[in-house]
C-alpha cells in the first residue's frame, strides 16, 4: 500500500476525516475507522487499535498523533507532516479568526442550538467504532475481562493519569496470564533521535528564552508547548491548565470568553486542540491584530508540536518492536483496554448530551447509516447540521 497510494489521494482522505471529525478523540477514531480502515483500507482495524493504544500512552493530542502515524506509515515523515497540516490547519485558522469574532458573536447572540444533534451523532460514530473494535480485540476471557474492567474503571475515575495506567496494566496482565516462554528476542532498531533532541531543545530553549525576553508571542508559544507535552489525552484534558494560566493568573480573557470559544470548538470539525488558537489569539488581542494573529498561530503550533515530534520518534521504533512476541502478547491486552475506553466514552458522552428521544433517534440513525457503509461521514455530518437548524 505504501508504494501504491498517491499522496494526493491519501491527503484528500485526511481532509475528509478532518471535516467529519466532531467531538473528541474517541469520536475521531470512529471517523478514522470508517474512512481509513473500512473504505480505503490504509490499515487494518488491529493496526488502528494498536496506534490508539500507543498514542494513549504518549503525551499530546492522541487522535492527531494517530492520523499522523497513519501518514507516516503510508509515506514516511514528509507525508506525516503534510497529514498534520491538512488535518489541523483548517481548524487552527478558523479558531484564530474566531478570536476576532467574539464581540460579533456576543453582540448578535448567535443561537448555537442548531448544533444540538452533533453530540449524539458523534456518539454514533464512537458506538460503531467500539462495536467494530470490540469484535477484533475480544479474543478470550482475559481480553473480555480487560475490556469490561477498562470501562468500569474509567467511568468512575476519569483522570489523565488513569488512561495510560490501565493500558499498561492491560499489557502486563496478558503477558503474565500467557505463562509462555521465549517471549523476548533482540530486534535491531535505529531510533531517529533527532526528533527527541528537537523536542528537548525547543522545550528548554523556549523556557530559557522566555525568562530573559518579555515577549507575548514567545510566552504563548512556550506555554502552549508545555501544555502539549504535559497532557495525556484529548482537548478536554488540557482545558483546566489553560483556564488557570490564561484566565485566573494572567487574566488575558474572562471566563465567559474562554468558555464561549470552548463551546464553539465542540461544533466544528477537526482536533479539539485547535481551541488553543482561539485562546492564544484572545491572549494577544490587546497588542493589536498582527500580534493577535501571530499569538493564535503560535499557540496552535506550540500545542501540537511536541506530540508530533514524539510520534515521529516513537512510530519508527514501534513498527519494529511490535514484531516481538512479548510485545504482541502485551498488545492483545492493551488493545482490549483501548476498546473498552472507546466503548465507555460513547456512554459518557451520550449521558452528557442527554438521553432524550431526539438524541436517541439521531444516535440510532447515525449508527444505521455507518453500518450500511453507503453514506460518507461528511454527508452524515452535513445532514445532522441541517436537521439541527431546520427542526
Amino acid at each position: 500500500m505504501e508504494n501504491k497510494v498517491k499522496w494526493s489521494t491519501f491527503l484528500k482522505d485526511v481532509l475528509i476525516c478532518s471535516l467529519g471529525a466532531y467531538g473528541g478523540p474517541e469520536a475521531h477514531y470512529g471517523v478514522f475507522t470508517d474512512q481509513m480502515v473500512i473504505k480505503k483500507q490504509y490499515l487494518s482495524e488491529d493496526e488502528l487499535v494498536e496506534l490508539i493504544a500507543l498514542t494513549g500512552i504518549l503525551p499530546g493530542p492522541s487522535s492527531t498523533q494517530t492520523i499522523v502515524a497513519i501518514g507516516h506509515k503510508m509515506g514516511g515523515p514528509i507525508l506525516a507532516l503534510l497529514t498534520m497540516v491538512v488535518w489541523g490547519l483548517p481548524a487552527i485558522l478558523f479558531m484564530t479568526a474566531l478570536s476576532f469574532m467574539y464581540q460579533f458573536l456576543s453582540d448578535h447572540q448567535i443561537d448555537v442550538n442548531g448544533l444540538r444533534f452533533i453530540g449524539p451523532m458523534a456518539v454514533g460514530f464512537i458506538a460503531v467504532a467500539a462495536y467494530r473494535i470490540g469484535r477484533k480485540v475480544i479474543k478470550n476471557k482475559i481480553t473480555l475481562v480487560l475490556f469490561l474492567l477498562a470501562m468500569v474503571i474509567t467511568y468512575f475515575f476519569r483522570y489523565a493519569w488513569v488512561f495510560p495506567l490501565v493500558l499498561i496494566i492491560g499489557g502486563i496482565t496478558t503477558i503474565i496470564a500467557s505463562k509462555e516462554t521465549g517471549l523476548w528476542h533482540h530486534v535491531k532498531i535505529n531510533p531517529p533521535y533527532r526528533y527527541l533532541i528537537a523536542f528537548a531543545v525547543i522545550a528548554m530553549g523556549s523556557l530559557l528564552l522566555n525568562l530573559v525576553w518579555d515577549n507575548r508571542i514567545l510566552y504563548i508559544f512556550q506555554s502552549f508547548y508545555r501544555y502539549g507535552y504535559l497532557v495525556i489525552g484529548g482537548g478536554q484534558v488540557v482545558i483546566p491548565y489553560m483556564f488557570n494560566d490564561l484566565v485566573e493568573v494572567y487574566r488575558y480573557m474572562s471566563s465567559e470568553q474562554f468558555l464561549t470559544g470552548f463551546g464553539i470548538v465542540q461544533g466544528i470539525p477537526g482536533p479539539m486542540f485547535s481551541f488553543s488558537a482561539y485562546a492564544g489569539g484572545m491572549a494577544g488581542r490587546d497588542l493589536g491584530p498582527v500580534v493577535q494573529i501571530l499569538s493564535g498561530l503560535a499557540a496552535g503550533i506550540g500545542i501540537f508540536l511536541p506530540g508530533i515530534l514524539l510520534i515521529f520518534f516513537v512510530y519508527p521504533v514501534w513498527s519494529k518492536i511490535r514484531t516481538i512476541k512479548g510485545i504482541k502478547m502485551a498488545l492483545s491486552g492493551i488493545t482490549a483496554v483501548a476498546g473498552g475506553l472507546i466503548a465507555i466514552a460513547a456512554f459518557i458522552l451520550m449521558k452528557s448530551s442527554g438521553f432524550s428521544l431526539e438524541n436517541i433517534i439521531v444516535l440510532s440513525i447515525t449508527v444505521l447509516l455507518l453500518l450500511s457503509k453507503k453514506i460518507p461521514a461528511p454527508i452524515i455530518v452535513a445532514l445532522t447540521l441541517l436537521a439541527g437548524f431546520l427542526i
